[in-house]
């Protein structure tokens, strides 16, 4: 049986996308933060700028990766 490996994001749940979005933000915003500090010197901005970011991102990311799920089920 020819199994691709894509095929087993068609059974992936909502819940497992915002982990996914939640797992890849905290990451993301621990870089961002970082290089924003760096660059600003200033811990209020920084956190501005963080919690901005990671609620604007993390939205996205989710729509992303519903997105992409949904192709695949349309193409089956």
């Amino acid at each position: 049986m020819n199994i691709h490996p894509i095929d087993g994001l068609i059974n992936n749940s909502q819940a497992r996308s915002v982990s996914k979005a939640i797992a890849w933000r905290i990451i993301a915003a621990v870089i961002t933060g970082t290089i924003v500090f760096i660059y600003t010197g200033k811990l209020k901005e920084t956190g501005e700028i963080i919690l901005v970011a990671e609620i604007i991102l993390t939205f996205a990311y989710y729509l992303h990766e519903r997105f992409w799920i949904w192709i695949r089920k349309t193409k089956s």
